[in-house]
This record gives C-alpha cells, sequence and structure tokens, in this order.
C-alpha cells in the first residue's frame, strides 16, 4: 500500500467509526499532535483520544484529498460534519450543535504504518459555531 492509499485508508476507517481498524495502521510509537495542544506518543494514548473524541462527537469527513511526496511524507484536506454530543472538558456546553468545518491533516509514514499525525483546524471558528 502506498503512503497515500494508506492515509486514504484511515481515514475510511475513521467514516466507519472503526477505532480498532484505524489503531491498526498506526505504528507503536505514533505521534499525534493535537490542534493547539499537546503532543501524545503511542498507540494507546490514540486510541483513549479516538474513545474520548467519540463520547462527546460524532463526525463524519468529506471531500477528502490526499497528497503524498511518495518518501513518507502526506498531506490532507477534508470538510468535518459534526454534531456535538456531550460536553469536553474546557470547553463549552453540549446540546447537538451541528458544525461544518475544513481542517487538514500532516502524516508521517514509516515502514509502513503512520508514525505521525498532526491535525489542524480552527478552533475560534468551531467555537462561533457551537454557540460559545
Amino acid at each position: 500500500m502506498t503512503d497515500t492509499e494508506l492515509v486514504t485508508r484511515y481515514y475510511d476507517l475513521f467514516n466507519r467509526g472503526d477505532w480498532d481498524g484505524m489503531c491498526a495502521l498506526l505504528a507503536g510509537d505514533v505521534a499525534h499532535d493535537l490542534n493547539q495542544g499537546e503532543r501524545q506518543v503511542g498507540r494507546a494514548a490514540f486510541r483513549a483520544f479516538l474513545d474520548r473524541m467519540a463520547r462527546s462527537y460524532r463526525e463524519r469527513l468529506r471531500d477528502i484529498c490526499v497528497l503524498g511526496d511518495g518518501r513518507g511524507r502526506v498531506g490532507a484536506e477534508y470538510v468535518v460534519e459534526g454534531e456535538y454530543l456531550a460536553t469536553d472538558e474546557g470547553l463549552p456546553a453540549a446540546n447537538g450543535q451541528r458544525y461544518t468545518l475544513p481542517g487538514g491533516a500532516f502524516f508521517e509514514v514509516r515502514a509502513g504504518h503512520i508514525a505521525r499525525v498532526t491535525n489542524y483546524y480552527n478552533l475560534t471558528d468551531w467555537l462561533r459555531q457551537v454557540g460559545a
């Protein structure tokens, strides 16, 4: 599987809600750079992040565009269609607010696994859409 096919598969699994499948694509020491936040390291930390997200958000990605250099660096752009289901720590109260938000991510692929995921989206826009 090419690097871009790997990332395309990652997003397909995301849209299916297949967290186990997503985690199987990750290196054991995957680095996950949260939007405007800390770096978390390891597959277990990534899985805990996915579980937290699943409690608070229902999201589907559309218009996904994946580009790579063929040497392990991949970028993706997409639009998130989401619903804020349960209040996430440090964020405004959730009551089913819907949002549409462009986002993007950068990946490093090593030995056929995703070794880094760095996510970006406009937090100010998201806060506006959920009524903060």
